[in-house]
């Protein structure tokens, strides 16, 4: 039995929850895999898992076990990555999530860049409006905007996302004596906003005020969306007004087809983090990668 290979394949069932999942990312099968778990435990003389006809759950001696040998798999792979690295040349692949439309508008030109500096990286950037699980899912790290919740991930704040109050230049230009623009926060009451979903707040509304105080407006509208896309798009057909990342709109901001509103007012910056799952934020590309895209969002316009 190769227990490195045993202990590894343990690791990413127990992460995926699943034999099938496991086989196809070793380009093996269900019962090859199956066969390494059963020969570890045999080894081990415990049994470390739990398996019926739907679900597979960590018996207390591979609860115990799983944690260590995590760690243990992680140190030993980055240490022989290190090793073959030679002259400190990363290589290998390293996994990214983040939001599709931060993925899209200010991710990836820092992606390209990052594989052009180290061309011995291969990137799988994972773009997805929704939580994902980074240990089930193989994450090595992921771009997160927004206060998170507490967990067992390692997280980095690398700045902060300015956002604005917008609408396009056809709804500005449709005000009329009985619905004018807003001139402060709570006469967005009386327009329809588009709610973007994915963040805690949804659609309260949060600014600080001219003096230094803040404020809080519940907004109400036709359209609430889990995409960024649909939020820009819904913008641009004048469904109503949105809160948003100016990342997401700055080119038409710049050419005026969407206009920013309630300029005295500023809407509550988003945190922006970096985070990673424990046993991976030691390994030498993932530290590279968090350097690479600190630096370079120091002079993104939308960040701070």
């Amino acid at each position: 039995m190769d227990r490195l290979l045993a202990m590894q394949t343990f690791v990413r069932v127990v992460e995926t929850g699943s034999f099938s999942a496991v086989a196809r990312e070793q380009s093996s099968t269900q019962s090859a895999v199956s066969k390494q778990v059963a020969a570890l435990e045999r080894h081990l003389g415990a049994k470390l898992l739990t398996r019926t006809t739907r679900n597979l759950s960590l018996t207390d001696d591979g609860e115990r076990y799983f944690e260590d040998v995590r760690r243990l798999v992680a140190e030993v792979l980055e240490t022989e990555e290190q090793l073959r690295r030679g002259e400190q040349q990363l290589s290998g692949w390293l996994r990214v999530a983040a939001s599709v439309g931060f993925g899209t508008r200010v991710l990836r030109p820092h992606v390209h860049s990052f594989l052009a500096a180290h061309p011995g990286v291969k990137i799988d950037l994972k773009l997805n409006d929704g939580f994902i699980d980074l240990v089930e899912h193989g994450i090595d790290m992921a771009v997160r905007i927004g206060n998170l919740a507490d967990s067992t991930l390692v997280a980095r704040r690398i700045g902060s996302i300015r956002r604005a109050v917008v609408a396009s230049r056809a709804y500005v230009q449709a005000a009329t004596v009985e619905r004018p623009m807003p001139l402060i926060p709570e006469d967005l009451k009386r327009h329809p906003c588009i709610v973007y979903t994915e963040l805690r707040n949804r659609n309260l509304w949060d600014f600080s005020t001219p003096d230094g105080s803040t404020v809080s407006v519940r907004v109400e509208g036709p359209l609430q969306t889990n995409t960024a896309e649909i939020v820009r798009a819904a913008v641009l057909d004048s469904v109503g007004i949105a809160y948003s990342p100016t990342w997401l709109f700055q080119d038409l901001i710049d050419s005026g087809d969407v206009q920013v509103l309630l300029q005295g007012w500023q809407p509550s910056p988003l945190p922006l983090h970096l985070v990673s799952p424990p046993e991976r934020r030691r390994a030498a590309k993932v530290r590279a990668f968090a350097e690479h895209l600190a630096n370079a969002l120091i002079d993104c316009p939308a960040c701070q």
